[in-house]
């Protein structure tokens, strides 16, 4: 076992960033012996990891921070860092190590406020480890000023200091930001290594975990919760069969009400449970009693929790819907891929007589037309258009396509 088992399907990278980590090791050990640093070094202060949803960015950008705090004692001999099992990788790994900060977001966006207080964070020297890493897992959700605010830490950095953003793209992130990263790109996880890590990891039973990967064409998380999570199962039959139920203007707005309706009920049902907590905490911790009134000057506060709680809960129906565009997108693909005659596997075997029938029935131009609707419908979320009015255009297109 290694801090790399769990990136799938990324060999080039785990072995670009094990050379940084064993030279990062060499820097950090010269420092404690008083000896010259090694003169050409593959480490850097700052990596820009990107790719595509369900590539594992973020499970890279942990690895490697494990790694950079790795004590085995392997390593002077040779040995290169990441071992999996000394108390460095494992806590950092775990996510306790006191020197490895994991930043992700549930909300829209990380602001100025929070951003100001990594970079605080950032110019502190190392409490025990080798390193001070911070992992932003969401740097695409900075926003300009935050982005500029980041901009000067990366910058001027701490001498051990290191930074490992997480991005879809290159183009998320500041121009003036990713010049001062190194880039790794990573691509989509092949299906069977997904598949392989299900079993191997999670102990899910082979057939089951080959259909799931096959479903989400290599995206580890969600292939994961297929897997494991029956409503995941029972919305996904829901959305392949949207594109059967949008032959009339009806059907189309109904399937539309309901795609938004379940997205936002997900929503609902993630954010009560830790909207609940989150609120009585915070009550108890402003000296509120159950059921009483609050102490004067604390409203000020309870509404900018209230605030952040929309916030997140918008965040997640628009993943929500997302998702069910997702898989809108792989139907359409699989019908296209059968009207083309490719020899690539279908996605969506489950609904394979549906497939066919609809690539016999219409023309390949009209499903490009229908995939271009999807990632229109995409867009006009993104915009902030009223989730409504997207997808109920896109249902329209759909059967207009």
């Amino acid at each position: 076992m290694t801090v790399w088992d769990d990136v799938v399907g990324q060999e080039q990278v785990a072995v670009q960033l094990g050379a940084a980590a064993r030279d990062a090791d060499a820097l950090v050990t010269a420092v404690e012996t008083g000896q010259p640093p090694p003169e050409a070094s593959k480490m850097t202060h700052a990596w820009l990891f990107t790719g595509p949803p369900g590539s594992g960015r973020a499970t890279a950008a942990r690895a490697f921070a494990a790694a950079l705090q790795c004590l085995s004692p392997d390593r002077a001999l040779g040995g290169a860092p990441g071992c999996g099992f000394c108390d460095g990788c494992h806590t950092a790994l775990l996510g306790t190590h006191a020197d490895v900060e994991v930043i992700r977001t549930d909300l829209l966006s990380i602001g100025v406020k929070e951003t100001r207080e990594l970079v605080r964070r950032a110019q502190l020297s190392p409490a025990g480890g080798r390193w001070q890493v911070i992992v932003l897992e969401d740097a695409d959700r900075l926003t300009e000023g935050a982005g500029n605010v980041l901009l000067k830490a990366v910058e001027e950095p701490a001498p051990r200091t290191v930074w490992l953003l997480c991005a879809p793209s290159i183009e998320d992130v500041l121009p003036t930001i990713r010049s001062r990263c190194r880039l790794l790109t990573l691509r989509t996880p092949p299906v069977e290594a997904v598949a392989d890590v299900l079993v191997r990891r999670d102990g899910i039973e082979p057939e089951a975990a080959a259909a799931a990967a096959r479903a989400t064409q290599g995206h580890i998380g969600r292939a994961r919760r297929l897997a494991t999570d029956e409503r995941a199962r029972s919305r996904r039959r829901a959305v392949l069969k949207v594109p059967l139920r949008v032959e009339d203007v009806g059907g189309a707005l109904r399937a539309a009400q309901e795609l938004v309706d379940t997205a936002a009920e997900e929503a609902a049902q993630l954010a009560e449970e830790t909207d609940v907590k989150e609120t009585e905490e915070l009550k108890a911790a402003l000296g509120g009693q159950s059921g009483g009134r609050m102490p004067r000057g604390t409203a000020g506060v309870m509404k900018e929790l209230e605030d952040k709680q929309k916030r997140r809960r918008t965040r997640s129906q628009r993943d929500s819907l997302d998702l069910a565009l997702t898989d809108l997108t792989g139907f359409y693909r699989d019908v296209l891929a059968l009207q083309l005659g490719s020899r690539s596997a279908l996605a969506n075997t489950e609904v394979q007589d549906a497939l066919e029938r609809m690539a016999q029935d219409t023309s390949p131009e009209s499903t490009l037309r229908r995939i271009e609707a999807i990632g229109a419908c995409r867009e006009a979320l993104e915009s902030n258009v009223a989730p409504l009015l997207a997808v109920e255009a896109m249902t329209l297109a759909l059967r207009a396509g």
